[in-house]
């Protein structure tokens, strides 16, 4: 009896032991891939921000440098002034000097954010594009202010998807649709384009970006297309 006893508590004992060992050794695999996955998401931050420097950079290159260049040829040259055709070639750069660098600036950090909140810098973003694209924004319920870094992420979110329908979609109508209720905030981006390849969707720099800044602000997302009939994002934020 004693040896049946015996044997039985030893076996319960390594069952117990073998059962603590597979917790730790689950929490030690949970562990690895917490860190895993922070570390992906430093590295995508890493060249999100890369890819956005690398952006302004050809900006600054290939408009501002440009413009300056044709600027500097027509100033040096000795008779630059003694034509209306050169005053004209000249004084025509200057205005849109200004509008690249005010594009730039904007690229860089939405000024506007911070004096005039999100629904009239979305407005505006809206008016600078409404000669290619149709662009309806929709708000239900009166939006509340948030912080101004969240209301960034949430704009750079519209910007981007905004950005990929010009670039890619072949649409002629993007929704905007903010609803700013008790329990949620959500955002509902749409537009009636071609639509894409949803396995596709972490190939384009444009998409990661979007992945990235969803991420950032805690929002349950999801997207859905349908090809020849345009794509939507639906972003939902619960409130504390």
């Amino acid at each position: 009896m004693i040896i049946v006893l015996v044997i039985i508590t030893s076996f319960a004992l390594l069952m117990y032991r073998n059962f603590v060992q597979k917790i730790m050794w689950e929490q030690h695999i949970k562990q690895e891939k917490e860190i895993q996955y922070q570390k992906d998401i430093s590295l995508q931050n890493i060249k999100t921000q890369e890819e956005e420097r690398k952006r302004i950079a050809l900006l600054i290159h290939d408009d501002i440098g440009n413009r300056l260049n044709i600027l500097s040829v027509w100033l040096s040259h000795p008779n630059g002034w003694n034509s209306e055709r050169s005053k004209e070639i000249v004084m025509g750069q200057l205005p849109e000097l200004i509008t690249a660098t005010r594009n730039i600036s904007h690229a860089l950090y939405p000024v506007n954010l911070a004096y005039f909140g999100i629904v009239l810098t979305l407005e505006e973003l809206i008016a600078n594009i409404e000669s290619s694209l149709k662009v309806e924004l929709i708000i239900k319920h009166s939006y509340t202010p948030r912080d101004i870094s969240f209301e960034v992420q949430l704009y750079r979110i519209i910007q981007e998807f905004l950005s990929n329908v010009l670039k890619h979609a072949k649409a002629s109508k993007m929704l905007i649709h903010l609803r700013d209720s008790f329990h949620l905030f959500s955002i509902i981006l749409s537009d009636n384009g071609i639509g894409f390849d949803l396995n596709a969707l972490s190939m384009g720099m444009g998409l990661r970006n979007i992945g990235s800044r969803i991420k950032s602000i805690n929002a349950i997302h999801k997207w859905k297309t349908i090809k020849n009939k345009g794509s939507q994002l639906i972003l939902i934020i619960r409130k504390p």
